[in-house]
């Protein structure tokens, strides 16, 4: 065993915060972002997140069918979209699809929107149906790390629409966690306060998952040897996961 203390700044960092309209950004995100497209080096991800989405769209030979339509946005950029809708749409659908500024998974860089190529697509709610090309990618995603954030089933936990579009990293194992068990992001972040979970990979390895709580400015953790990995869970305190052969 070993010990790590960690800073209470580390809360807003990691693949697995939790933001939404009770947990906005706690800073700025420090997170490293590139292209996860060339052809639309415009639209920016988590530099992990976006390897393993262009990975992913490879193996289901999705490439020019899977359009990447709004990935990492600036505080600004947030404002100004939340500012448009409401103009062009009014209160009701502007709160149902467009997150708060500050309150917005796109500002981590770790979420992505993506559609089916048209001629025209819609920026808000792009089509991303549950058939075909779009559908493989749904279910190769969580081997990728990649949920389907805002399913239609979850609308009163989340408090956002469903959107078959909007697709978070979240890492694995955590994505094959939250399939099998029926999980949206708030339900998972709550899961792991009350128990630790384990789950055997596809890789034939073991990972544990288990909270620890912030204890103030620091806070010692004792981690196990081998490969871990912390998370800030934007909330309260910080998600560790151990990997272990089988």
């Amino acid at each position: 065993m070993r010990t790590l203390t960690l800073h209470r700044s580390q809360i807003g960092r990691g693949p697995l915060v939790l933001v939404n309209r009770e947990n906005a950004l706690k800073d700025a995100p420090s997170a490293v972002l590139a292209p996860v497209d060339e052809r639309r080096p415009d639209i920016l991800m988590e530099r992990q997140a976006a390897r393993l989405l262009s990975a992913c769209i490879a193996e289901i030979r999705g490439a020019g069918e899977i359009v990447p339509v709004s990935g990492w946005r600036s505080q600004a950029e947030q404002q100004r979209i939340w500012d448009d809708t409401l103009q062009e749409s009014g209160v009701a659908f502007t709160r149902q699809y467009v997150a708060l500024p500050g309150c917005s998974e796109h500002q981590t860089g770790l979420a992505i929107d993506l559609g089916k190529a048209r001629a025209e697509i819609d920026f808000i709610r792009p089509d991303f149906p549950y058939s075909g090309v779009c559908q493989r990618f749904r279910r190769a995603a969580l081997r990728y790390g990649f949920i389907e954030r805002y399913p239609q089933d979850k609308e009163p936990v989340t408090g956002i629409s469903h959107e078959p579009w909007h697709f978070r990293y979240v890492g694995a194992p955590h994505a094959h966690i939250m399939h099998e068990r029926g999980l949206c992001l708030e339900e998972y972040t709550a899961l792991l306060r009350r128990e630790e979970v384990r789950c055997r990979l596809e890789n034939g390895r073991t990972a544990r998952v288990f909270y620890v709580p912030c204890a103030g400015e620091h806070t010692e953790c004792t981690l196990p040897d081998g490969c871990c990995q912390i998370s800030g869970n934007n909330v309260d305190g910080f998600v560790v996961t151990a990997w272990g052969e089988g």
